[in-house]
């Protein structure tokens, strides 16, 4: 340990004059008061205020995207399924 650090921890309590760590008793915390159910739905509207919503051509755009890609992917695994199911059938046939 440097100088530089030990003067630090020094001044923050941590390490007495020799150097010796000191030896601290836990502190209890202190608990914090709960925020009643009208204080808590009064933030949750103040900062919903601040949230950036999506226009509605936005909006309409985003469903439009997730809508294709939804119908792609099930399409997709549904003929992968369909193609593997026809080959494990053919490959116990025989």
């Amino acid at each position: 340990m440097n100088r530089e650090t030990k003067r630090m921890m020094q001044r923050q309590g941590q390490v007495g004059a020799d150097g010796a760590p000191v030896a601290r008793a836990p502190q209890p915390r202190a608990r914090k008061q709960r925020t009643s159910i009208r204080q808590f739905f009064r933030e949750v509207r103040e900062e919903l205020r601040q949230v950036t919503w999506p226009t509605r051509s936005e909006l309409l755009n985003y469903v439009a995207i997730v809508a294709t890609v939804l119908v792609l992917m099930t399409a997709l695994i549904y003929g992968l399924n369909y193609v593997f199911s026809k080959v494990i059938l053919f490959m116990f046939k025989k």
